[in-house]
């Protein structure tokens, strides 16, 4: 973990603390300890979800997880 993971981090847990702050002026400490910690790990989330996005072409067909069955000649019902 470089000092810009944990910048972008910190960075995310005082904006959560300031959008509380917006939402509720009177908000108690373990409501601010909350949300900087759900700010601090959704920075995370969201960085990890858009460089699984980034890695990936924009025009390349989802893969096909389904399981296909296979047909190797044996009767399995007997």
């Amino acid at each position: 973990m470089g000092i810009l993971d944990f910048a972008e981090e910190a960075a995310g847990g005082f904006a959560a603390d300031k959008a509380l702050e917006a939402v509720d002026p009177n908000a108690g400490v373990l409501a601010k300890a909350a949300a900087a910690v759900a700010g601090f790990e959704g920075v995370s989330v969201v960085k990890d979800h858009f460089a699984a996005d980034a890695g990936a072409p924009a025009d390349a067909a989802p893969a096909d997880d389904t399981v296909q069955p296979t047909d190797d000649g044996s009767d399995q019902n007997t």
